[in-house]
């Protein structure tokens, strides 16, 4: 059924007559085109407000986006481009507009050359509405704020990032209405992840930049991450306990007098560790009534060490006379 059906279509697509009417009626909608186009309309369009030349001192915010509808007078072809593209109209704040403590003003009937001027000669602008727009303004303001960085690294095993992270830059401008960027303390970054990572790290990572604030500008949309990877092991050194706040009446002994230290460091600071860098301490003057210990705490010891642990939490004591 199907294949006599094709059979019928192919014939009459070979059939002179049927193409020569086909081309007709395809010349005589192509006329019909024409003749309509060739007419004048009257239609009201909506066009978007960009606004251009705002004082560099100022910056002006909408609550919402304006627009202008035109009434325009032309014929179909002059007509069919707007319908196309989401048309805009550009209003200059440099001349033909009034300002306020708050508000600038714009009015039809002082910018309506300005507006005219936008438009082909072939054109008639038969009306604008509404006839008056106000825009709120506030004056701009300049921040620095710093960057804080959101990362998620994972390091391979006896790997370690060796100082921190550095970000360049570490800050940056925000320039805008002191309204809005008052409420701005700090920009974070996308999240860095890595994983097993055992050699130095360099990247370029995006800022989260508020979207909905389009007044606002800021400096830059992203910071270079750079940072020392490198070897770690274990140490462990015995430290000497000192015992501070003892009466002088009182004689006292205690034990352990030293106590080992656990940490992590980096190779090539390894060495360089001795136990004159660490400081552990028990205040007897936070002993309490009935209590037979002292706390040790540790006070002092090398920035470049990670995962310090004292591996004693109690100091026995004795008074004796």
């Amino acid at each position: 059924m199907m294949g006599t059906l094709k059979v019928k279509i192919l014939k009459a697509l070979k059939n002179k007559k049927i193409n020569v009417f086909f081309l007709f009626l395809l010349m005589s909608f192509g006329v019909l085109i024409l003749l309509k186009l060739s007419k004048t309309y009257v239609n009201t369009i909506t066009f978007q407000v960009t606004k251009i030349n705002v004082p560099e001192a100022h910056v002006v915010f909408d609550d919402h986006q304006k627009t202008l509808r035109v009434g325009i007078k032309a014929q179909g072809f002059s007509l069919l481009k707007y319908y196309f593209n989401k048309p805009k109209i550009n209003i200059d704040f440099s001349h033909n507009i009034t300002k306020t403590d708050s508000l600038y003003t714009w009015n039809k009937n002082t910018a309506y050359l300005d507006i005219l001027s936008q438009f082909d000669k072939s054109v008639e602008v038969v009306n604008i509405n509404p006839d008056t727009l106000h825009f709120k303004y506030d004056v701009n303001a300049i921040k620095k704020v710093p960057i804080m960085l959101n990362a998620k690294v994972n390091y391979a095993i006896g790997y370690d990032i060796l100082d921190t992270f550095i970000l360049s830059p570490d800050s940056i401008k925000i320039i805008g209405p002191k309204v809005l960027i008052s409420e701005i303390d700090f920009i974070e970054t996308d999240t860095l992840k890595l994983q097993d990572v055992k050699d130095n790290i360099k990247s370029t990572i995006s800022l989260k930049l508020p979207t909905d604030e389009q007044e606002i500008k800021f400096s830059s949309k992203e910071t270079h991450v750079v940072a020392t990877v490198t070897k770690f092991t274990e140490g462990k050194l015995k430290i000497p306990v000192k015992v501070i706040n003892v009466p002088e009446n009182i004689n006292l002994k205690y034990y352990p007098k030293k106590i080992n230290v656990s940490y992590y460091t980096s190779l090539s600071n390894y060495n360089s560790i001795k136990a004159s860098d660490f400081e552990i301490v028990c205040d007897f003057s936070e002993v309490s009534k009935n209590q037979m210990f002292l706390i040790p705490r540790l006070t002092r010891q090398p920035k470049v060490l990670r995962h310090v642990k004292i591996n004693h939490d109690q100091i026995e004591y004795i008074i004796t006379e």
